[in-house]
């Protein structure tokens, strides 16, 4: 469910009703919303901004009934839970609402005892679902990357929605923040996992062969075409396509990249007739788009047509939580390249990689644990392994450096917390410190229970 109590949204064109529903709901600590409506409760299911975890409507009202606000609570990206009340005599218009995806029904005038039931086995229900998505959620994505922070958990949610979709997505991120390996999970999740799935950097190659590359080419096309090439669209046709570092794409193939997408066919160069293809587009980059689309260096056409779902991946300094867990995956994995044992990180050391803004990212840090693995011999890591320019004052001064630390502390805390199920004794066991040592800090981070 969302964070902090349950949000309800009450349905029913008589205000009595809604009366009565909202003074036995707000006993269970729920935040009670009306719709005097259909209508009105489909703009508020609509409302992003003020997501419900459980709708109650009445199924019978004037104009706009409860079966369409039904369907529309059905069609959002966060479903919430739905409840239907109906007159005694009309169950089968209930049986009808629970064969269309409601979870449960009460009769009108209802028993207080019933509803509450009602309401508490549907909000268990959404609760259960909504955990079981996001562990679905993050498996997909944890398939390719390693995470444990809050900004990489709703990347997680929003990759588990858009893979099964057949459209278009472009990811954002700076350098080695990991574009490619969010590119793989959203292939692992959609209908495409089995079909060809090819790789195009477009900042390796000049604009005539960058354009012979992707959509191929006639023996004899150009000097040096030897023999026909059929491109990487056609290669991956029936699959999916990353087109890597987009941005840097030259305005005459973006032209071309753009009729391809729009009509589905390509041209090879030094041929008349289009092919048709079946390729789904995953573009990435480390540029601003938008900036580039003003400087007139990307065409806004495009840059629209490939903008229909924006991933962005935040940097590892934003996400300090990572840093830990990065390392000790990347030691264990290094260390069983080399055959050696897995070398212990201790926390002075893990207190320098979380002090460090690792400009080169996730790549960044992969690489200097691997150099540290080698030199360790299967030993603890030494150390010093960050580099040099990590000591300058820009980047390790004294309020940086705690504050990096204390935003550490304080993920792994909400961690052991959420794993706990917010029980803080056994967060505490967890952790290894007392109660009161936990209260003390969960105070100091200012950390809420809807956090947790």
């Amino acid at each position: 469910m969302n964070a902090g109590p349950p949000r309800v949204l009450v349905v029913d064109d008589e205000r009595s009703v809604r009366y009565v529903l909202r003074g036995l709901l707000e006993p269970l600590e729920c935040h009670v919303f009306e719709a005097d409506g259909g209508a009105s409760a489909i703009r508020q299911l609509q409302d992003a901004e003020a997501p419900v975890d459980l709708v109650i409507t009445d199924l019978r009202m004037p104009e706009v009934d409860g079966m369409a606000v039904l369907s529309a609570a059905q069609e959002l990206d966060a479903p919430p839970t739905v409840v239907v009340i109906t007159a005694h005599g009309s169950e089968r218009h209930a049986v009808e609402a629970l064969k269309a995806g409601a979870s449960d029904y009460f009769r009108k005038p209802f028993e207080p005892d019933e509803l509450l039931a009602c309401v508490r086995r549907s909000l268990g229900l959404h609760h259960t679902r909504k955990e079981r998505d996001e562990l679905q959620a993050e498996r997909l994505l944890g398939e390719t990357m390693r995470f444990r922070s809050p900004a990489m958990k709703a990347l997680a949610a929003v990759v588990a929605r858009v893979a099964p979709l057949d459209i278009t997505v472009l990811i954002t991120g700076e350098s080695g923040t990991g574009k490619e390996r969010l590119a793989e999970a959203i292939v692992r999740g959609s209908s495409r996992r089995d079909a060809p799935f090819v790789r195009f950097n477009a900042a390796a190659l000049r604009p005539e062969l960058a354009e012979a590359e992707l959509f191929g080419h006639a023996r004899g096309a150009f000097t040096g075409a030897t023999d026909a090439r059929q491109g990487l669209f056609r290669a991956a046709s029936g699959g999916t396509l990353l087109l890597d570092e987009i941005g840097d794409l030259p305005l005459a193939v973006q032209a071309k990249l753009l009729r391809v997408l729009q009509e589905g066919e390509v041209r090879p160069v030094g041929k008349d007739s289009p092919t048709p293809v079946d390729v789904r587009v995953i573009a990435a980059t480390h540029h601003d788009l938008a900036k580039r689309v003003a400087e007139g260096t990307f065409r806004q056409d495009l840059y629209y047509r490939l903008k229909v779902v924006e991933l962005h991946v935040p940097p590892l300094r934003e996400r300090v939580e990572d840093i830990p867990l990065l390392a000790e995956w990347f030691a264990g994995r290094f260390a069983e390249r080399f055959g050696m044992r897995a070398p212990h990180i201790n926390a002075a050391v893990l207190g320098e990689l979380c002090a460090y803004e690792w400009p080169g990212n996730v790549r960044e840090l992969s690489n200097t644990i691997e150099g540290a693995v080698a030199l360790s011999g299967g030993e603890e890591l030494a150390a010093g392994l960050v580099p040099a320019s990590a000591s300058s004052s820009e980047r390790t001064s004294a309020a940086s450096l705690e504050a990096r630390v204390a935003a550490y502390e304080r993920g792994v805390i909400i961690e052991a917390l959420r794993l706990c199920a917010g029980n803080r004794s056994a967060a505490a066991r967890r952790l290894r410190i007392g109660r009161a040592t936990l209260y003390e800090k969960i105070a100091r981070h200012s950390i809420r229970r809807d956090e947790t």
